[in-house]
């Protein structure tokens, strides 16, 4: 999965990222805690729809958390398009295109499914301070074409009908595709999305992995995606990344990862069948 297989750029390139907490650092190295992660290495290139799975508490989240920087980096590189994103703070991972759902939404809960949605624009609203408290023409202008971005948004999620209502209302389904649109309106170019089809039923999961290919195509988006529903992982993503206790244990197709035997050892012990 190198750009010189298809000529596509690297988008993401991970290589020997690790996360240790509660360890002390010596002249050896860590001593002690919890590796979390442990020389994890992804490349993904543009336009990918990429999986990464593993067993509850191998570390996926902890790599999202990492890459977003929302916790900090113990060893190993972390490139975005060639530039290193190790060291920066959160606001500038997002200033640099990649945005980000969470296992647990994090959604406004007390603001209009809109207002959710044109929060994420304002970094790119093309007005000052000054302009805000004055409340000018400028101001006002760009307010409606904010306001008309996000109703756009919302459109493609079907979700425009809803616009006025207080977010924590929306059923649970509907609150995770509000949850999408804002990670979209940041205007992304790699679009990490943790579990999004927790706490789905049945035909969410179907409408979901019909939202993310189109999404994916229709915003020119490269998509790392955790999910521990198979259906998921195996109908949409052309690559997957497995990993158990913070490490990568396999990488291939959905084919070929459902019959590893160390993916399938890892989900269901050696008496276990295809993942």
């Amino acid at each position: 999965m190198t750009a010189s297989m298809d000529e596509r750029p690297v988008v993401l390139d991970i290589k020997g990222l690790s996360k240790n907490f509660g360890g002390r650092l010596t002249a050896s190295g860590y001593e002690g805690g919890l590796w979390a992660v442990r020389d994890f290495d992804l490349t993904v290139c543009e336009g990918e729809l990429v999986g990464l799975i593993g067993p509850n508490g191998a570390g996926k989240t902890t790599v999202f958390n990492m890459i977003n920087a929302l916790i900090p980096v113990t060893s190993g590189q972390i490139t975005f398009y060639g530039k290193n994103l190790v060291g920066l703070p959160p606001h500038a991972i997002t200033q640099a295109g990649i945005g980000r759902t969470f296992q647990n939404i994090r959604l406004f809960p007390r603001l209009t499914v809109l207002d959710n949605v044109r929060i994420a624009y304002h970094p790119h609203a093309g007005y000052g301070l000054f302009h805000a408290m004055v409340q000018n023409g400028l101001f006002e202008q760009r307010e409606r074409e904010l306001t008309e971005k996000a109703q756009e948004l919302l459109a493609l999620f079907n979700l425009l009908d809803r616009q006025d209502e207080i977010a924590s209302n929306l059923p649970y389904g509907e609150q995770r595709r509000v949850e999408i649109a804002r990670a979209l309106a940041a205007q992304p170019k790699l679009l990490l999305l943790d579990e999004p089809a927790a706490g789905m039923n049945p035909r969410e999961v179907h409408g979901l992995m019909d939202l993310i290919h189109f999404i994916r195509d229709k915003f020119k988006l490269t998509i790392v995606l955790i999910e521990h529903q198979m259906r998921v992982v195996m109908g949409i993503c052309e690559w997957i990344t497995v990993m158990d206790f913070g490490q990568v244990i396999a990488r291939g197709t959905a084919d070929e990862v459902s019959n590893n035997p160390r993916v399938i050892e890892a989900y269901l012990g050696k008496a276990g069948r295809r993942v």
